[in-house]
C-alpha cells in the first residue's frame, strides 16, 4: 500500500503546484520530479502485481527514470539556493545520459510486445545483457555524483545566506540537507542490496517528504540579489551619487581601498549604534547597503574584512549586546527574556538561544541570573 499512497501523495503534490500562483523556477522543478516519481512508482506498483507484462508496449519505458533522480535534485536544490547555472543550455547537458538511453532503445521499442517480454523476464538477454550493466553502473555514479554535488551547493548556501541575511531560520533549507541525505541512504540501498521492494519503499517515502516540504518552501532570494539591489534614491542624487562614481571606478581600478574601507566602516558601526538598524528581524544586506548609500558587494566586504564576521554574525552580534544592555534596565525588569530578544530583532527563540550561547558560552537564562 506504501506504493499507491507515494503515487497518490506524488500526483496529488503535482496538482497543488499546476494550480499554485506564481510559481518559481523551483516549483517548476518539483513538479516536474514528482510527475517522475508517480511514474517511476506505479510501474514498480504494475511489475508488483504482475499486471506489467500486460501492458507490453509500456516494458523499457522506466529503464532511464533512475537517471532523472539525481538531476532533478541537483535542478531543485540550485534552484531554491539560487545557485543555476551560468548558462540555460548547461541544463540540457544533465539530461544528455537519460536521452543516450532513450535513444538506444528506440529499437526494443519498437519489437513487438512478445519478444520485449522476454527480453525483460531474461533482464536484458544476450543483446542487451551489456547495456543493463552499464545502465546500471551509470545510475550508482548518478546518484553519488549528484547527492554529494548538491551537498555542496547546500553548504555553499549556508555561506551564502550568512553573508546576506540577518534571521536565516526560515531559509537554512536544514530540510533539504536531510533530504538529500536521505536520497543518499536510498542510493546506497540501490547499491548494497536487491531487494526492488525495499528500494521503492525508500523511494516512496522519499517522494512524500519532499512532496510535503518542497511544495511548503517559499522563495528565498525574493529581494533584489547582493550585484543588483543597490539603487541610490532621488533625495541621495547630485554631490553623493558623483562621490560614489569616483568611487567605484576606484574600486574598478585598484579594489576597495584601505581608507575608504575605514571611512565607510566607521559609518557602518555610527549607523547601527544610533540608528539600531538590527533591530529589524528581518534585515539584509541589501537594506543596510541601502542605508549606507553603498554597494552591497563593498558592503559585504568591509564587513568581512573590518569586522572579520559574515553579515549574520556581525548584525547579531549587535542584537546580542542589545539584550544584555536591556536586561540589566529596571524598567524591564517585567518584561520576559524572549519580549527582551524581540525587541532587540531576534525572530524566534531558537535563533536567539542558539546564537546568545554561542557567543557567550551561556544561554540567556544562565546570563540572566548572573546579572539580576
Amino acid at each position: 500500500m506504501i506504493f499507491i499512497a507515494g503515487i497518490s501523495i506524488a500526483l496529488f503534490i503535482s496538482a497543488l503546484l499546476l494550480v499554485k500562483k506564481n510559481k518559481s523556477q523551483s516549483d517548476y522543478f518539483l513538479l516536474i520530479w514528482m510527475l517522475i516519481n508517480s511514474a517511476h512508482l506505479f510501474f514498480h506498483h504494475l511489475n508488483d502485481v504482475g499486471a506489467l507484462y500486460e501492458y507490453p508496449h509500456l516494458l523499457g519505458i522506466q529503464l532511464p527514470f533512475p537517471l532523472f533522480q539525481g538531476v532533478l535534485l541537483y535542478f531543485y536544490v540550485s534552484s531554491v539556493t539560487n545557485q543555476n547555472p551560468s548558462k540555460k543550455w548547461y541544463y540540457f547537458l544533465h539530461l544528455i545520459p537519460p536521452i543516450v538511453v532513450y535513444l538506444y532503445l528506440i529499437k526494443f521499442f519498437l519489437l513487438p510486445g512478445p519478444e520485449k517480454i522476454e527480453i525483460f523476464k531474461l533482464k536484458g538477454g544476450e543483446e542487451y545483457a551489456s547495456f543493463m550493466a552499464l545502465l546500471q553502473m551509470s545510475v550508482f555514479l548518478s546518484g553519488v555524483i549528484y547527492v554529494v554535488w548538491c551537498s555542496i551547493l547546500l553548504v555553499k548556501h549556508k555561506k551564502n545566506i550568512k553573508s546576506q541575511f540577518s534571521d536565516i531560520q526560515e531559509i537554512s533549507l536544514l530540510w533539504l540537507q536531510f533530504l538529500v541525505i536521505g536520497l543518499g541512504l536510498v542510493w546506497c540501498l540501490v547499491i548494497i542490496t536487491q531487494s526492488d521492494s525495499l528500494i521503492y519503499q525508500a523511494v516512496a517515502i522519499f517522494v512524500i517528504l519532499i512532496g510535503f516540504f518542497g511544495v511548503q518552501q517559499k522563495n528565498i532570494f525574493n529581494k533584489p540579489s547582493v550585484s543588483n539591489a543597490f539603487k541610490p534614491s532621488p533625495s541621495n542624487l547630485g554631490n553623493a551619487v558623483e562621490r560614489k562614481a569616483v568611487e567605484k571606478e576606484k574600486y574598478k581600478s585598484s579594489g576597495l581601498s584601505p581608507e575608504l574601507s575605514n571611512e565607510h566602516f566607521q559609518q557602518l558601526t555610527k549607523l547601527m549604534q544610533e540608528e539600531k538598524l538590527y533591530t529589524n528581524a528581518s534585515l539584509s544586506l541589501g537594506d543596510l547597503a541601502h542605508a549606507l548609500e553603498l554597494h552591497p558587494n563593498y558592503l559585504s566586504q568591509i564587513i568581512n574584512e573590518k569586522g572579520g564576521k559574515s553579515f549574520y554574525d556581525f548584525v547579531n552580534n549587535y542584537r546580542v549586546q542589545e539584550f544584555k544592555s536591556l536586561l540589566v534596565l529596571p524598567e524591564n525588569k517585567n518584561f520576559t527574556l524572549m519580549t527582551l530578544a524581540y525587541d532587540c530583532g531576534f525572530n524566534s527563540k531558537s535563533s536567539f538561544n542558539r546564537y546568545f550561547k554561542k557567543l557567550t558560552g551561556q544561554t540567556p537564562s544562565q546570563f540572566a541570573k548572573q546579572h539580576l
